[in-house]
């Protein structure tokens, strides 16, 4: 059998980092380093939020910058990763009966490129983005996560892009090196806590968990991808925090490795 590989949710925050060298970076460069080579990704990004269920069928995905008000070099990026039909087809064949379109009109996200291009700087590994539909609940997308758990022993790495703390209207702009705030303190805590003891269902139901986390969280976007790789888990997976730090008051970068 091959070596199974993890899975891992990456804190992905600005845009920015896309193109900087800075703690979050290194991190993820290391990540890639330090992680057996996978034959593929299969993404799933915070900022493919549609009504529907699809994945990327295209093999020569676009790089899409779907942000406004930045520098022009950050427009100029481009990650010409290639696309993998063949494991569209596979995911859609996974998550049977579910409707699952193969969609070839969107490519990479930032929630993508920003991070992969850093753990794979050359591009040189295939990627396909998984959607996240908007109308279904947490649980839904967590049991998405488990039925594409078996990827991992296939050779693919299976990856979410959001944060797991979330709230611009909180942010201290201008100042990312603001004291986190006490509310986000306390949610990615208790939530580090909860997924190290693989205790998951108050996380997958998260508006139980109280003031924190509606703080944390005022829109699910960011949050959903942590529960497809937490669904992705092996009772025996080992569950790892290689990046942490919370940016602006009330962003949080963490990343979870999962195995």
């Amino acid at each position: 059998m091959a070596q199974r590989l993890p899975a891992i949710f990456l804190g992905h925050g600005s845009p920015m980092n896309a193109v900087s060298t800075n703690s979050y970076t290194e991190a993820w460069r290391l990540i890639g380093e330090r992680t057996a080579r996978p034959k593929a990704v299969l993404c799933i990004s915070a900022h493919w939020y549609i009504r529907r269920t699809a994945v990327t069928i295209g093999p020569k995905p676009k790089t899409i910058h779907d942000f406004g008000g930045f520098p022009s070099e950050l427009y100029q990026v481009e990650y010409p990763a290639p696309g993998d039909p063949s494991l569209a087809r596979r995911v859609q064949a996974l998550l049977a009966p579910l409707d699952v379109a193969l969609d070839d009109t969107w490519g990479l996200d930032h929630g993508t490129w920003s991070v992969l291009r850093h753990v794979y700087p050359e591009a040189d590994v295939p990627i396909v983005q998984l959607s996240i539909d908007e109308t279904q609940p947490p649980s839904y997308h967590f049991e998405i996560g488990r039925k594409l758990a078996v990827l991992r022993d296939e050779g693919v790495l299976v990856v979410g892009s959001g944060n797991l703390v979330h709230n611009l209207h909180a942010y201290a702009w201008g100042r990312p090196d603001a004291a986190p705030l006490d509310w986000a303190v306390r949610f990615e805590t208790e939530a580090k806590r909860m997924m190290a003891a693989h205790v998951f269902p108050k996380l997958i139901d998260y508006e139980t968990l109280g003031r924190d986390a509606m703080l944390s969280i005022p829109t699910p976007d960011h949050y959903l991808p942590l529960l497809y790789v937490l669904g992705a888990s092996q009772a025996d997976d080992a569950i790892a925090f290689p990046v942490q730090g919370i940016e602006g008051g009330s962003l949080s970068m963490l990343a979870v490795q999962v195995g």
